[in-house]
C-alpha cells in the first residue's frame, strides 16, 4: 500500500464533513483524461511514500478537528488494507472511499465489517463503451456487481454517489442516456440516490496527450445532461 500524498484538510471531498484525504498509488484503468497521472503511470522518486503510521499519528493528533478521511487514488482498492481501515475506525473517524468499482469483492468485505461510511464510484460510460474510455480490458460484470453492492449496502443511508467526468466529445446525449438506462436496468428500476456530473477540466497534466486539445466541459452542456439524468436519480449534482 503506497501512500503518496496527505491533504491535511478538505471541506469538499467528504460531503458534510471536515476531512483529510490520502492518495494511494496505482490504478488498473488508463483513462487518457485522468488528472492524476503521477498516481497511475509511473512513481516519481521526488514523492516518497508516506508511512501508514505517519497517517495514523496525524489522525490521532487531529481527533478534535477532523471528522472523516477520504481515501482516493489511483484506484485505492488495488492495495487498500482492511487492517488499516480498522485502525482508522477505532480512532472514531468516518471513512469515504473513491473507487472505479473494479473490486466488488473487496467492497463487499469492507461493507460486511462496517469499515466504509461513504463511497463515491466513478461510472465511466455505458457498459459497452467501458473498454474504449478506460483504454483497458474491463470485466464489466465486476463494475455491475459494485454498483449493485454500493446501492444495496449504502442506499438506505444515502451514503454513496455515482459520478461521471463528462467529455463532450465522448458523452453525447445518446451515450449519456444509454449509461443512465444501463444503471437503471441493473438496479431494476430503483433510482440512484445521488449522481454527480463532473465537468472535464484540462489542467495540462493528463495521461493521453491527445486530450490536451479537449476543451473544458461547458456548464450549459452539464445542465442538458442533468435533465436526462433526473428521471433516474433522486438527486443530480453538477460540479465544475
Amino acid at each position: 500500500m503506497k501512500i503518496k500524498h496527505l491533504q491535511k484538510t478538505t471541506l469538499i471531498d467528504y460531503p458534510g464533513n471536515i476531512a483529510c484525504t490520502i492518495f494511494l498509488f496505482g490504478c488498473n484503468f488508463k483513462c487518457g483524461f485522468c488528472h492524476n497521472p503521477e498516481l497511475v503511470i509511473k512513481e516519481k522518486e521526488e514523492h516518497p511514500d508516506i508511512s501508514k503510521q505517519e497517517v495514523l499519528d496525524f489522525l490521532e493528533k487531529r481527533k478534535n478537528q477532523l471528522e472523516g478521511i477520504c481515501i482516493t487514488g489511483g484506484e485505492p482498492c488495488l492495495s487498500l488494507e482492511k487492517d488499516f481501515l480498522k485502525k482508522i475506525k477505532k480512532k472514531g473517524y468516518k471513512i469515504k472511499l473513491d473507487t472505479n468499482g473494479s473490486f466488488p469483492n473487496k467492497l463487499k468485505e469492507f461493507f460486511k465489517e462496517n469499515l466504509i461510511d461513504f463511497v463515491s464510484m466513478d461510472v465511466k460510460s455505458s457498459f459497452d463503451k467501458y473498454n474504449n474510455i478506460t483504454n483497458s480490458k474491463i470485466d464489466i460484470e465486476k463494475i455491475k456487481k459494485s454498483i449493485k453492492a454500493i446501492h444495496k449496502n449504502l442506499g438506505d443511508l444515502k451514503n454513496y454517489e455515482f459520478r461521471t467526468t463528462i467529455l463532450e466529445g465522448f458523452h453525447n446525449e445518446e451515450e449519456f442516456e444509454k449509461m443512465m438506462k444501463d444503471i437503471n436496468n441493473l438496479l431494476k428500476g430503483e433510482k440512484v440516490k445521488k449522481f454527480a456530473l463532473q465537468g472535464f477540466r484540462n489542467n495540462g497534466k493528463l495521461i493521453d496527450k491527445s486530450y490536451y486539445e479537449e476543451p473544458n466541459t461547458r456548464e450549459s452542456y452539464l445542465l442538458e445532461l442533468k435533465k436526462i439524468a433526473e428521471p433516474y436519480c433522486e438527486k443530480v449534482e453538477i460540479r465544475r
